[in-house]
This record gives structure tokens, sequence and C-alpha cells, in this order.
């Protein structure tokens, strides 16, 4: 449930607000002093504030500025002001919305969602995914180092990861044991390529229902091995 703060000293609105929001499902805190709502917005974890501009001991400008140094979370700030000067301002110290008194607390609520739904979107195309590789019921996640088989998580060595992890981004194609070698171990072919043949074997024994009729590392007789999908 998202977490939102009102900083508002007429207790009248405030209070009017957070109904119409709470009916909306958004939880809701109410701080009616700029100081101690200025200290609630910058040590506790909230959605969005709303914020009034006239508070007693901080104004909705200072708190605007000073949480905006370190969060980045929708503000609304709410004003009796009408002059254009104060909306350019407040807008101009990071608010993302002004909304000048009175106004319909249904509007309100539109506007809060509005918000949220756009913070939200920016936030989710700015994280990380994991980058992941399935390949019928072989799941691997390269950023994790982790595998399923079937949906059961099974547990590789380094290198068999490497070596599994390398052929599933290469699917159909054919390797010799030298190029996988070289590949993996990362160091000419000189040494005992028979390793290679080791860890395909390991690899089977954990992905393949049947190793004698492997479904996915395919030995190609005279050349090498083929990752089949």
């Amino acid at each position: 449930m998202s977490r939102i703060l009102i900083i508002e000293d007429e207790e009248a609105i405030a209070d009017l607000e957070k109904d119409y929001l709470e009916l909306s499902g958004f939880e809701v805190e109410i701080c009616n002093r700029g100081d101690t709502g200025l200290v609630r917005a910058l040590n506790e974890e909230f959605d969005l504030i709303i914020l009034d501009l006239m508070l007693p001991e901080v104004d909705g400008f200072d708190i605007c500025r000073q949480v905006r140094q370190t969060k980045n979370i929708p503000i609304i700030m709410v004003s009796a002001k009408k002059d254009d000067i104060d909306k350019i301002r407040g807008l101009g110290l990071g608010a993302d919305d002004y909304m000048t008194k009175p106004f319909s607390p249904s509007e309100l609520v539109a506007r809060v969602k509005a918000h949220m739904e756009r913070y939200n979107r920016l936030v989710g195309s700015n994280v990380n995914k994991n980058d992941i590789i399935e390949i019928r019921g072989i799941k691997i996640d390269k950023t994790a180092r982790r595998v399923w088989i079937n949906g059961e998580e099974t547990t590789f060595t380094s290198k068999e990861y490497d070596l599994l992890t390398f052929l599933a981004e290469n699917p159909n194609r054919v390797f010799t044991k030298e190029e996988l070698f070289r590949e993996i171990w990362d160091m000419e072919s000189v040494g005992d390529i028979a390793t290679v043949t080791v860890h395909i074997k390991k690899i089977r024994e954990k992905i393949e229902f049947n190793t004698a009729k492997p479904q996915y590392i395919e030995t190609i007789w005279g050349v090498g091995y083929r990752f089949k999908v």
C-alpha cells in the first residue's frame, strides 16, 4: 500500500484529504507543522507528499527544497496563493504539481494517482533487470549466476556454469573441443582438452533426462558439441 504524507496546518482540510485518499486505498499520515513534517519527510519512507505552502515554523518552499536534495518522490504543492510567481517558485524548487485552494478532493485524488503511476513507470524503467536465458525448461540467470532445470534450482561449478551458458548463448552452433577449451579456460588449447569432455558429461548429468539420448547438448561426432534448440 502506498504511503502519503500530508503536511497541512488546516486540520479540517488535511482530514478531508486523508478521508478521500484512504477511500482510494492509500495509507495517509498528517503533520500540521512544517518542522515536524520536514523531519518525517526526510526520515520516513513515503511514496508521495502533499505539501501546503504556508506552514508554521518551516514553509512549504523550504520543505520542498530540502526533500528534493535526497528524494525523488512526487510532491504536490497546495496553496491559497494564486499568484503565478508562487507556482513558478514551487515548481522550480522541484514540486511536481501545484494546486490552488479551494479544490475538489476528487481532483486531488486523481492527480495523486496520476503522479504515482508516472513515478512508478519511471522507476520501473530504470530497474536493472537480470539477464535471463530460457530454453526448453532451462533457465539461466546470468546476473546472479544461477540455473534452474524444470523449475528446480541446480548447482553448477564455476566452469560448468560458464560452459553451459556459453553453449546456450550460441544455440545450434557447433564448437570443437579446442574452441570450447580456449573460450572457457582462457588459454591455448595445448592443455588437456579432455577436461571439456568431462565437464560436458557433468553438465548432461544435471540437465538431461536421459544422458544416453541428450536433448540439449548434442555430440557431433568428429567435430565437437552443439546446444540444440
